[in-house]
């Protein structure tokens, strides 16, 4: 809880923290990845409850917290929905077109037969 402003914050790694590896561990998950592309093609926030995954609560709250900690999304609370956001400055920064490539290479792969 940040008591400055009575709102509960959630650990994100600083962009230097951001390691290729568990990037590409986060991005290698079928349902992570079809979270980044939902999140790729919004232009604004969305909350945990917009995304229609095929898992439980439960394992859809280990999915983001995976995504979270890798440093590939931004969670933060908006009242008492935890809104989600692609780090995509942090991640072009860190790894110049490697988030385009891999949303590239899925949308192909969904393409084909």
């Amino acid at each position: 809880m940040d008591a400055a402003n009575g709102t509960r914050a959630l650990a994100h790694p600083t962009r230097e923290e951001i390691l290729l590896e568990g990037v590409l561990h986060a991005l290698s998950d079928p349902v992570r990845l079809r979270m980044v592309r939902t999140l790729a093609a919004s232009p604004e926030r969305l909350s945990c409850s917009s995304f229609d995954l095929p898992v439980t609560k439960s394992t859809s709250t280990h999915h983001f917290r995976v995504l979270r900690e890798s440093g590939v999304i931004r969670q933060e609370y908006r009242g008492t929905s935890k809104m989600n956001g692609l780090r995509r400055d942090d991640l072009d920064a860190l790894f110049p077109g490697l988030l385009d490539s891999v949303l590239a290479a899925a949308a192909r792969q969904e393409r084909s037969p």
